[in-house]
C-alpha cells in the first residue's frame, strides 16, 4: 500500500437541508479546498473524498455521510483503512468544524482538547479513545442563548454576511495548511492567530 496522505475531515450534516446551515462549516472548508474536483463517495468507510496535492503533499479530503453526532464512525473507518494509529499522532489527521465560542470571521488551530459539547467532536473521541489529533476551529458565533444553540446551527440558513466571514475564515486557514500538514503546527498556529 502506498504511503497514507494526510487527511483532512470536515464536519457536518448530509442532504440539501443542511448545506448552507452554520454546522456544516467543516464541509464548506473541504469544497473550497476540493474546487472543481468534486467528492467521490466510499460507501465502505462511510464518507465522501476528494484527493488534492497542498505543499508537496497527498491529502484526502473526508466529508462524513454520517450524520453530526455520528462522525467517528465515518473517522473511525478512514483511520483503519489506512492502518493508522491517532495514539502516537502518526495519523496526520485535521479535523475542520464550526465553533460557537469564536465570531464568524475567525479561525483556529487547536490540539486536542474537550469536544465542548460538539456532538460530532464527541463521537470521534469516543471512536477514537483518544483527543490526540488537530482541530481547526471555524468560528460561527453564538445565538445568546443556550436553547437557542440547536436551531442556530442546524435549522437556521446562515446570512449571508455571516457566511462571507466564515469563508474568509476559511481563507486564511487555507493560507497556512501547508505547514500543518508539514509539522510546523506552531508556526501555522501563529499565522493564522495574527489574522483577523
Amino acid at each position: 500500500m502506498a504511503a497514507a496522505p494526510f487527511i483532512i475531515v470536515g464536519l457536518g450534516n448530509p442532504g440539501a437541508e443542511y448545506e448552507q446551515t452554520r454546522h456544516n462549516a467543516g464541509f464548506w472548508f473541504l469544497e473550497r479546498l476540493a474546487g472543481a474536483i468534486g467528492f467521490k463517495t466510499q460507501k465502505k468507510l462511510h464518507v465522501q473524498t476528494a484527493s488534492v496535492r497542498i505543499g508537496g503533499n497527498d491529502v484526502l479530503l473526508c466529508k462524513p455521510t454520517t450524520f453530526m453526532n455520528r462522525s467517528g464512525q465515518s473517522v473511525r473507518a478512514v483511520l483503519d483503512w489506512y492502518k493508522l494509529s491517532i495514539t502516537d499522532n502518526a495519523a496526520g489527521l485535521l479535523v475542520v468544524h464550526d465553533e460557537l465560542d469564536l465570531p464568524p470571521g475567525v479561525a483556529r488551530l487547536k490540539f486536542g482538547g474537550g469536544h465542548g459539547g460538539h456532538n460530532g467532536l464527541r463521537s470521534i473521541q469516543q471512536h477514537l479513545g483518544s483527543n490526540a489529533y488537530l482541530r481547526l476551529r471555524l468560528g460561527v458565533g453564538h445565538p445568546g442563548m443556550a436553547e437557542q444553540v440547536t436551531g442556530w446551527l442546524i435549522h437556521q440558513r446562515i446570512p449571508a454576511a455571516d457566511r462571507a466571514a466564515v469563508d474568509a475564515a476559511c481563507a486564511n486557514a487555507e493560507s497556512v495548511l501547508a505547514h500543518v500538514i508539514s509539522g510546523e503546527h506552531e508556526r501555522a498556529m501563529n499565522h493564522l492567530h495574527s489574522l483577523a
